[in-house]
């Protein structure tokens, strides 16, 4: 996989939030990885001002045959606390990465389509490669940097990612249009501005644009006083270089299509980017492009925007997959997808250690 593209520079500036992000490319493919801490116990603080002779103390019990994991004055920890204690604090992250990873199993199943041992392996000294590591070092920066172990990284990675391409199962095309578009985003000129943002009504909007018509020289300080973005606003409302055809939402094409006619020191109209949420920019001129001419990077921009595009279509085949999978989560208690409802019982069951070692989610590959 490739590294990373480059995100659009209005985006940067104005980040926001998504419920579920799909990854891929580069060091990440699915965002449903869980690394779990064990913490062996956990007193309760609301204990300790009960008056109870228990106030304030680990439950540490089990049965006769209940798996020790660790004694401490001979008082056994056991196996069913430590379980109970990672679902209370990490049940539902783990538990999502079990249900997105079976989603993707049961659908490669009903189509025969499979991600064998060798395929992983090849894919991972790829990606190695791709950022010229050895593949060892590869694994361990993984370990240091993301604590990631060597079958975390295969089961949770790129295995997801390898069977999601296999369901897209399209052929992807990069066209003349494409390209010209993918040079002018990634190698053409970008405007240096400063922006102000406003989470207001228009007539707030107009009246700040008012002000920084009247004074073009103190725009930093007006963005300073009214910018609403806290990313921007320290740095006088410096955001990266705006580019073309970075974003496909309205309100970065708007804040491109206004960038771009703006000569230096000229201040934009007051553009909306969304309900009552509107900016105004202060151009101070443009980058010099270091390339010119595209057949200088044709070879990395197909293999760029290939990748660009197999990403699109994986996380529309797994956006799909999960409308179409019913998920009854009795941890969060919650329901979603299209298959026959499963009638949910009062309160949470926390399926056991012995069942969840037993095989009750078979994620094999």
């Amino acid at each position: 996989m490739s590294e990373q593209t480059p995100q659009s520079a209005t985006t940067q500036a104005l980040p926001h939030k998504r419920n579920w992000k799909l990854i891929v490319g580069g060091t990440a493919a699915l965002a449903v990885i869980a690394v779990i801490g064990f913490q062996f116990f956990r007193a309760n603080p609301a204990a300790s001002q009960t008056g109870s002779p228990e106030a304030g103390r680990a439950t540490l019990g089990g049965g006769s045959n209940a798996q020790i994991l660790a004694k401490v004055n001979n008082q056994a920890i056991t196996y069913d606390v430590v379980a109970r204690e990672c679902v209370e604090r990490y049940g539902e992250e783990v538990l999502d990465n079990l249900i997105n990873r079976l989603i993707i199993q049961q659908e490669c199943e009903k189509r025969g389509l499979t991600v064998t041992k060798a395929e992983i392996e090849e894919e991972v000294i790829e990606t190695a490669k791709k950022f010229k590591l050895p593949l060892d070092t590869w694994y361990q920066m993984l370990a240091a940097e993301r604590g990631l172990t060597r079958d975390q990284y295969h089961d949770d990675i790129i295995w997801p990612m390898l069977a999601l391409k296999k369901l897209a199962g399209q052929q992807i095309e990069v066209t003349e249009a494409d390209m010209k578009n993918g040079f002018e985003r990634d190698y053409g000129p970008r405007v240096k501005a400063r922006l102000i943002l406003i989470n207001s009504n228009i007539r707030n909007a107009n009246q700040i644009w008012e002000e920084a018509k009247a004074k073009p020289e103190q725009f930093d300080e007006l963005a300073i006083k009214y910018s609403a973005d806290p990313n921007t606003r320290p740095l006088g409302g410096v955001i990266p270089p705006i580019r073309k055809n970075a974003g496909n939402d309205p309100g970065s094409k708007a804040i491109e299509d206004v960038a771009f006619k703006l000569q230096p020191g000229q201040i934009s109209p007051v553009v909306q980017i969304g309900e009552n949420r509107y900016v105004i920019l202060k151009c101070e001129g443009q980058t010099e492009p270091v390339v010119t001419d595209i057949k200088e990077v044709w070879n990395v921009l197909y293999g760029q925007l290939i990748e660009e595009k197999t990403q699109t279509a994986v996380a529309k085949v797994f956006e799909k997959i999960k409308d179409d999978a019913r998920v009854d989560n009795y941890l969060t208690r919650t329901t979603t997808g299209g298959r026959p409802a499963i009638q949910q019982t009062s309160g949470v069951k926390t399926p056991s250690p012995a069942q969840t070692a037993g095989g009750q989610l078979p994620l094999t590959r």
